[in-house]
């Protein structure tokens, strides 16, 4: 298994995570679960592949990370109750950044994949890491968090994704490229909930 299909699929997980706890929120059944664990988990990567022109799409060739959400949200639809007290605020925005940092270097890597110019592999990196997000939060009917709270996620995302951009451009060694950037955009966005830093609206 290379690096970068593990971080996907550490995303992935994550991502389904998110989606897990926030359809606990909205009390949804079995279908919802489901529905919106695989749209937090894929939608972002999905959009990233539709504009590189990529098919299948990464979730189609790889059909067992679907099987994967499915089977996942089997076993989580009947803990919700249980989920709902001993899954703290803490533990979801540790969640949420984890999938920030780690989608967003496997967006980068995979524009570049494709010889993407470096500008554009660095938002394709964005997109991976906040539309999965997007989705979820239009899905629950609420305006997408990364466009209202007014805490720079996509700039955690932006700036750790030339990091790695730089770091390949100067030879760092890829793995270390890989982890020490997804880590930095995973740190960022904790540093900017800790701290409750906001941009100007």
């Amino acid at each position: 298994m290379t690096l970068i299909k593990f971080i996907e699929i550490l995303a992935i997980l994550v991502g389904a995570f998110s989606g897990f706890i926030e359809a606990r929120r909205k009390r949804m059944d079995l279908v919802g679960v489901f529905t919106v664990a695989f749209i937090t988990a894929f939608g972002g990567g999905t959009l990233r592949d539709i504009l590189l022109d990529k098919r299948p799409l990464f979730w189609v060739t790889h059909q067992e990370y679907a099987i994967l959400i499915f089977i996942l949200a089997l076993v989580a639809a009947p803990a919700i109750r249980t989920l709902r007290q001993v899954v703290s605020e803490r533990m979801i925005v540790i969640a949420d950044a984890i999938g920030l940092g780690l989608f967003s270097i496997a967006g980068v890597a995979s524009a570049l994949d494709a010889h993407m110019p470096i500008f554009i592999a660095s938002m394709m990196g964005v997109i991976t890491g906040i539309f999965g997000g997007v989705l979820r939060d239009i899905v629950c009917n609420e305006v997408p968090m990364v466009f209202r709270d007014g805490k720079p996620y996509a700039i955690c995302a932006f700036i750790g994704s030339w990091m790695y951009l730089l770091m390949k451009k100067f030879g760092a060694e890829p793995d270390f490229a890989l982890w020490s950037s997804a880590t930095v955009i995973t740190a960022l966005r904790l540093i900017t909930w800790k701290f409750d830093m906001r941009m100007g609206r």
